[in-house]
C-alpha cells in the first residue's frame, strides 16, 4: 500500500502558523479522522493509528497545538484556553473545506480530549460537521499533577504567567511497553513543561466542562485504561454518566495505561475505535 504523507501550516489565533500532518493512501477514502494530542505531545505520536486506519479507507489529519511539536510558541503556555479551542476549530473547518463530501471524526487524547469536548460544548452549531467524537483518557476528572505545582500556578498566573515548571507527570505511566517509554525519552519534540497561566486556564476550563456536560449532543466514544495514573478513569466515567445524549459509549480496559493507542492492548483499542466509526458511517448511509 502506497502512503501519501504531507505537511502544512494552519493560521491560528493571533496569526500564529501551526504545523499539521496528513496521511492518506490509494485506498478509496470513506472518512477523515482528526487527531488532537495531549499536553507535551505532538502530531507524530500516533503512528499506530495511522497504520491501522489507512488500509481501512480513512485519511488522517493531526495538528501540533501551539507551544507543541513543530508549532511555535513557548512550551506549555497559552494566554487563554480560547486559543486551543479556536485553533482546533479552525483546523476542523480547514479539513472540512479540503474534504467537503467526507464524514469527519475528531479524536482527542488526554488534554486533547478535553479541548475537543470543550470546543463542541462551546460551539454546538459545529456538531453538524462531525460524524462523531472519540476521546481517549480525556482530562475531565482528577489529574495527577503535584499539588505544589498547581498552587504555584494559581499564585503566579497573573503576575508571572509565563513562569514554567516541569509538570511532574510520570512518563512511565504512559504505556506498559518499555520500548514506547524509551522512545518518549529520546523524542526531541515531546516536552514536560507547564506554565502558570496554563495551569489556571486548565482548571478553569475543566470546571466549565463539568458544569455543562448535560448539554452534550454529539455521538461520543470514550476510551480509558483502568490503571491510568495520569488521568484517573473515574473522571471519564462520571462525565459519561452525566451525558444525556443517547448515542454514547464508554469502554474501560482493565490494567491499561494512559496512552492507549500505544499500550500493550493497542490493537484492541484501535479495533474498538474503528468499529465505532464504521458503525457511525453506516448510520449516516442509512439516513439517506
Amino acid at each position: 500500500m502506497t502512503i501519501y504523507h504531507s505537511v502544512g501550516t494552519l493560521k491560528g489565533v493571533g496569526g500564529i502558523y501551526l504545523h499539521y500532518q496528513n496521511w492518506t493512501s490509494q485506498t478509496k477514502v470513506k472518512g477523515i479522522l482528526i487527531l488532537i494530542h495531549g499536553l507535551g505531545g505532538h502530531s507524530g505520536l500516533y503512528g499506530n493509528i495511522v497504520d491501522y486506519l489507512l488500509p481501512q479507507g480513512y485519511s488522517i489529519y493531526a495538528l501540533d497545538l501551539r507551544g507543541h511539536g513543530k508549532s511555535p510558541g513557548q512550551r506549555g503556555y497559552i494566554n487563554s484556553w480560547d486559543e486551543y479551542r479556536n485553533d482546533v476549530r479552525a483546523f476542523v473547518k480547514m479539513v472540512q473545506t479540503q474534504n467537503p463530501k467526507l464524514p469527519i471524526f475528531v479524536f482527542g487524547h488526554s488534554m486533547g480530549g478535553m479541548i475537543v469536548l470543550e470546543y463542541i460544548l462551546r460551539h454546538p452549531e459545529d456538531k453538524s460537521a462531525l460524524q462523531g467524537v472519540i476521546t481517549v483518557a480525556p482530562s475531565v476528572g482528577n489529574v495527577k499533577v503535584p499539588f505544589v505545582r498547581v498552587f504555584l500556578g494559581k499564585i503566579l498566573s497573573n503576575i508571572w504567567p509565563r513562569f514554567s515548571l516541569n509538570t511532574g507527570l510520570d512518563i512511565t505511566a504512559g504505556s506498559r511497553d518499555p520500548q514506547v517509554i524509551a522512545s518518549y525519552t529520546q523524542d526531541p519534540l515531546r516536552h514536560t513543561r507547564g506554565t502558570a497561566r496554563f495551569s489556571t486556564e486548565f482548571f478553569k476550563t475543566l470546571a466549565w466542562i463539568n458544569s455543562h456536560v448535560h448539554q452534550w449532543q454529539t455521538p461520543l466514544l470514550i476510551l480509558h485504561g483502568s490503571a491510568d495514573r495520569i488521568v484517573l478513569s473515574e473522571g471519564s466515567e462520571s462525565f459519561y454518566q452525566r451525558v444525556n445524549y443517547p448515542d454514547k459509549q464508554r469502554i474501560e480496559y482493565p490494567g491499561a495505561y494512559h496512552d492507549l493507542h500505544c499500550d500493550l492492548n493497542c490493537l484492541e483499542v484501535l479495533a474498538d475505535a474503528s468499529n465505532w466509526m464504521n458503525q457511525h458511517l453506516l448510520v449516516k448511509t442509512n439516513k439517506y
